[in-house]
């Protein structure tokens, strides 16, 4: 099985370090990317969602993760990003709350710059729920 090194780094500490075998992230067009080894060079924006990683031990590995980027260059990726945590870190009452602010706030004017922020907002409290409930066992 080929495999790449793979480095997760988040503003507060290292999330993954080690060989992998698939790296998927969500990419700021709104899609999202997957690696392999042997990737062509690539240099990416990251937005916030669902990451997974695949080990050599065939193990799955999900998480969220929020804006960043990832470097692949001759067959290491390099993930740099504000936050990443996986769904049993996941505080559902706290992104309740968020979810719940964001969608108050669309409901008062505000400038179209705060207007996209609550929505950016109330898209990223979303993506955390929707990532906790498909993970609950």
């Amino acid at each position: 099985m080929n495999t790449f090194k793979l480095k997760i780094v988040a503003s507060n500490k290292i999330f993954f370090e080690g060989e992998c075998v698939s790296l998927t992230l969500p990419i700021a067009d709104g899609g999202q990317m997957g690696f392999l080894a042997n990737h062509e060079n690539t240099v990416a924006p990251i937005e916030y969602g669902e990451m997974k990683i695949k080990t050599p031990e065939n193990e799955t590995i999900d998480a969220f993760i929020s804006g960043g980027f990832v470097e692949f260059f001759n067959n290491t990726a390099s993930v740099v990003c504000i936050s990443v945590i996986t769904p049993d870190e996941i505080d559902e009452k706290r992104a309740k709350e968020a979810l719940e602010r964001a969608e108050e706030a669309l409901r008062q004017k505000k400038s179209i710059f705060e207007y996209h922020q609550t929505k950016n907002d109330l898209a990223r409290a979303m993506e955390r729920l929707k990532i906790k409930n498909r993970h609950e066992i």
